[in-house]
């Protein structure tokens, strides 16, 4: 297994740039009893650092699934409204929120998707408000993930399960540069290169971006005043933090009534404990009107019918394909991590923050400049070193963005 100082590292990396945690700040950190041993690192070196308090939400697969499996439907569609109250009760007071992702990606596949979907949807409608404070940086929030058996084992099916749990320890350390001499240092060098491209791209102001890849032929809009973010990001109350340990990408919002084709998913989408693989979308007028899949399409139209706007785009982010994550040569079943190793898009809700003015716009000028709402904000990954993309300039000229899935911009020279 990693050593303590190893994990110790890590724990100090993710309070220190991944919530950027403050003298006389609470943090609440979302886990699971598997990752248990990390966690109590995490919370021994927050009270350290000067946390005046750490609570911990406790999770595990095997409650959750015997709950889908065993409870009632009225209690699998009702959201606890003591969460509730517990999450804005930490965010109003200022809180940090830490979440340590590491849940088996076949969990839920004998689950009826369909009870799945109703427990995701409840969910989400009861922490709308909470929602509103990580979306738009009132907060800080970052995501980071450790291994656990199943998980591993996923990834590296031939290994043992402690084999396995090692093998994946050693990829993530790697991946979020913890095995570096000053992984803080390692950080901020490297949000000084995202900041690099998300400056370019802004200066660029395109009209639109077109897309082209194998099963992949798609035109997205950016509506006006839309901003690229990407690495470090800056609360309200002006902390720089990471939402999301590993990144790579820079994003930003398609126009929710402006893209046209169709885009085809490159790896599997892990969706509440169920995937969805090998699936294509076509888009008219920003919304899906057709789709296909080869595993999880009864996930899929849950997914797309969760409110309206489910069905239309709010992110799209870019990534390029040597990244960290993509040169790793694994596939981990896991968002945060294969999202980062691939262009990808998120049906669902936009971030505020990528419009100008956009976090204290109202729900109404939002969807006037053209930013999806949505209950769900989902990711899935359709980048690879086959993928074009081309930029569209206010004054009609076209201009190379990407080609062979890596910038044809020049981020490092600037």
């Amino acid at each position: 297994m990693v050593s303590q100082q190893i994990q110790e590292k890590y724990a100090e990396l993710a309070l220190r740039t991944g919530v950027n945690l403050q003298k006389g700040q609470a943090l609440m950190i979302n886990s699971s009893l598997e990752g248990a041993d990390f966690t109590k690192i995490v919370a021994k070196k927050a009270y350290e650092l000067g946390a005046k308090d750490v609570h911990i939400n406790w999770g595990d697969d095997d409650l959750t699934l015997w709950k889908y499996q065993y409870a009632p439907d009225e209690v699998i569609e009702t959201f606890p409204e003591w969460r509730v109250k517990l999450h804005d009760m930490y965010a109003e007071d200022g809180a940090a929120v830490l979440s340590i992702r590491s849940t088996n990606p076949d969990l839920l596949k004998d689950i009826d998707p369909t009870k799945v979907a109703k427990a995701n949807k409840a969910a989400a409608q009861a922490m709308t408000n909470f929602r509103k404070y990580t979306m738009n940086d009132k907060i800080t929030w970052s995501i980071i993930s450790i291994p656990t058996g199943d998980w591993a084992q996923k990834i590296f099916p031939d290994k043992s399960r402690e084999d396995a749990i090692a093998s994946l320890w050693e990829a993530i350390i790697k991946i979020v540069r913890v095995d570096q001499e000053d992984p803080i240092k390692a950080w901020d060098e490297h949000n000084e290169t995202l900041k690099t491209a998300r400056e370019i791209l802004n200066e660029r102001n395109y009209k639109k971006l077109i897309f082209t890849a194998p099963g992949t032929e798609l035109e997205m809009e950016l509506p006006e005043g839309h901003i690229w973010k990407g690495g470090s990001a800056v609360s309200e109350k002006g902390i720089v933090f990471n939402p999301n340990m590993p990144t790579e990408e820079v994003f930003c919002m398609p126009h929710k009534y402006g893209v046209n084709g169709t885009v085809s998913s490159t790896k599997p989408l892990n969706y509440g404990g169920s995937l969805i693989d090998n699936f294509t979308l076509t888009f008219k007028e920003g919304k899906v009107v057709d789709f296909k899949a080869e595993q999880g399409e009864d996930t899929l139209k849950h997914l797309l019918e969760t409110d309206e706007g489910a069905s239309r785009l709010g992110e799209i982010a870019l990534v390029p394909h040597e990244s960290p994550v993509s040169q790793s040569g694994l596939l981990f079943y896991n968002t945060l991590f294969d999202e980062n190793a691939s262009c990808h898009v998120a049906l669902g809700k936009a971030y505020p923050t990528n419009i100008k003015d956009g976090s204290s716009m109202t729900e109404e000028e939002l969807d006037k400049h053209g930013v999806n709402d949505s209950l769900t904000h989902v990711d899935f990954m359709f980048g690879s070193e086959k993928l074009d993309i081309d930029g569209v300039r206010a004054d009609g000229t076209t201009e190379p963005v990407f080609r062979n899935g890596t910038w044809a911009l020049d981020i490092k020279n600037k």
